[in-house]
């Protein structure tokens, strides 16, 4: 895909640049204008110009706010009246507190169950008393269902976290920020993609503007949804998603956004899970930055993109930074697997005296390390079998250790790749 001019594209729905000049008007006493950095570390590890805007400084710690503000300071007298209701995962639900509180509209928002409790704290905070919360189902599509037959039951508007063209043109508002702030011709722009509200905004803006930079979505690998539709020239609602990257995993994107980025990104690629909790990871540890899954897919993306920028003036939008602490176990977790550093296995260990011991002076490497043993002595067997995880200081340490488990007879099923039983026994 390669971007067009926006003349060229005859779609009737589009928010126009100037629509978008008067959101940004609307909203400037509302959001803060966040910085855009030029991140030294980035620069260097890429070879390249990279800047970061910086939206995980927002007042809701999320660009989220720009659109609900957007859409609900512009309700007619009446819907504002009857009140609003929406779904989400936590950012745009906190926009949308924000903005419900800010204007004293009452509001009722659907979440799906497993969203993090910070999220929700956080909601009900910036809410006060004039806004309700619900939990309801799995996923984001779950909880928007709900709020659906809500609104049409209670005569309310619902308030669309991404498929809305007030809610594309505060998005979009971004963009000009972007422009003037980096005057410099901008190489790439990457922007991480949910629902396309916010790819949407900013690439109508770039096409205007900028219309030699190359605008590259990210998605979480495990919600592909954008990228599925374009593939397929058509909506795709996915089956089965991964629900890590909450605020970037849906099953099925918007009609206007997927109409808008299908004639105005260049490409939409996906992150893995695990390299979006490589970079939540070192982000903190560098720069001491706490970014959310969905804050960090950009710059993770940098890594597949390497050859490509080199050289090149980069802008990553970083989208949030609402993340629960509680999470961080689970972010280190799979930071090891993706990068090699952690192993599970099934070990049948031989049932008798210094069989472990000699596991762990043989088999072992002087710097690996046991992190999980689960072991149930059977006295009618030869061998019993334990569940253990190990952790290697070098993804290159692995070859070796297996070469010590078979030479030293061990028998072993590794897990890492067997999926379901991966999943069903850690």
């Amino acid at each position: 895909m390669h971007a067009r001019p926006l003349q060229q594209i005859d779609i009737d729905d589009f928010p126009t640049l100037n629509e978008i000049r008067t959101a940004h008007d609307r909203l400037k006493d509302v959001v803060i204008r966040t910085p855009l950095d030029k991140n030294v570390n980035l620069s260097q590890r890429y070879h390249g110009d990279i800047h970061l805007k910086r939206e995980d400084l927002q007042k809701v710690r999320s660009y989220k706010i720009r659109g609900a503000y957007n859409k609900i300071s512009t309700l007619s007298r009446h819907a504002a009246r009857a009140g609003i209701v929406c779904a989400s995962a936590g950012n745009h639900a906190q926009g949308v507190a924000y903005a419900c509180a800010a204007l004293e509209i009452s509001g009722t928002i659907f979440m799906p169950q497993p969203t993090p409790m910070q999220k929700i704290n956080q909601v009900k905070m910036f809410g006060g008393n004039v806004v309700d919360v619900i939990l309801v189902g799995d996923t984001f599509d779950d909880a928007y269902q709900e709020a659906a037959l809500f609104a049409d039951k209670h005569k309310r508007e619902l308030i669309h976290p991404f498929d809305d063209r007030k809610i594309i043109e505060g998005q979009g508002t971004i963009g000009l920020e972007i422009v003037e702030d980096l005057p410099d011709p901008i190489d790439y722009l990457l922007v991480p993609i949910g629902g396309g509200g916010l790819a949407s905004g900013v690439s109508i803006v770039f096409n205007r503007l900028s219309p030699g930079t190359r605008i590259v979505g990210v998605e979480p690998k495990g919600a592909p949804a954008m990228q599925a539709s374009l593939k397929k020239d058509g909506i795709v609602t996915l089956d089965k998603i991964d629900k890590f990257v909450d605020g970037a995993a849906v099953q099925r994107v918007g009609d206007a956004t997927f109409r808008i980025c299908r004639q105005l990104l260049d490409d939409v690629i996906t992150v893995d899970e695990g390299e979006v909790c490589s970079t939540i990871l070192k982000l903190y540890n560098e720069e001491g930055m706490v970014v959310e899954p969905a804050g960090a897919l950009t710059i993770a993306a940098l890594r597949m993109l390497e050859n490509d920028i080199k050289g090149k003036r980069v802008v990553c939008i970083v989208s949030g930074s609402n993340n629960d602490i509680t999470r961080m176990e689970e972010i280190k977790e799979r930071s090891l697997l993706f990068e090699g550093l952690k192993h599970y296995f099934i070990v049948r260990f031989p049932q008798r005296a210094g069989a472990l011991k000699e596991f762990v002076t043989h088999v072992l490497g002087p710097t690996d390390d046991i992190t999980h043993f689960e072991y149930s002595k059977k006295n009618s067997r030869e061998r019993g079998p334990a569940l253990v995880g190990i952790e290697l200081r070098n993804a290159a340490d692995y070859h070796s250790l297996i070469e010590r488990f078979n030479q030293y007879g061990f028998v072993f099923e590794y897990l890492n790749k067997s999926s379901d039983l991966f999943h069903y026994l850690i």
